[in-house]
């Protein structure tokens, strides 16, 4: 955290005892307390609220999967284009659709049409209007 080691933070609190002096450094060790419990229970207290507006369904949750340190574009694009649901249960009967279905009247088959109508020394459609 932040490249801080155990000797690092060693050296620090010696300076800081020697700093301090004895006469401060219970009432700043009692502060660096009070603040430790503090940042506790506001985590306890935003995973008891988080546990309860998602019932159940808390448990069930696999936080790894959601940890941003995991993202690997490679692996995301991988993915993506082996159009595979990654959070998706696998069922050994349900069948895996590689495409979705064909819009036979979507605008792109439609050009494509015209263009393969049109004869061989024929322009292609023009516009005026459009530039």
């Amino acid at each position: 955290m932040f490249g801080l080691t155990f000797e690092k933070l060693l050296i620090i609190g010696v300076i800081a005892v020697f700093l301090l002096g004895p006469e401060r450094l219970p009432h700043y060790a009692a502060q660096l307390g009070r603040l430790v419990r503090s940042l506790r229970d506001m985590a306890s207290g935003a995973k008891d609220r988080m546990r309860e507006e998602m019932g159940p369904d808390f448990d069930d949750v696999d936080w790894k999967k959601l940890d941003p340190r995991q993202y690997d574009p490679r692996r995301i694009i991988r993915e993506a284009l082996t159009d595979v649901d990654p959070f998706a249960e696998e069922t050994p009967a349900a069948p895996v659709v590689a495409r979705a279905a064909v819009n036979e009247n979507s605008a792109y088959l439609q050009r494509k049409r015209k263009r393969e109508s049109l004869g061989a020394g024929e322009p292609a459609p023009f516009d005026s209007e459009a530039t």
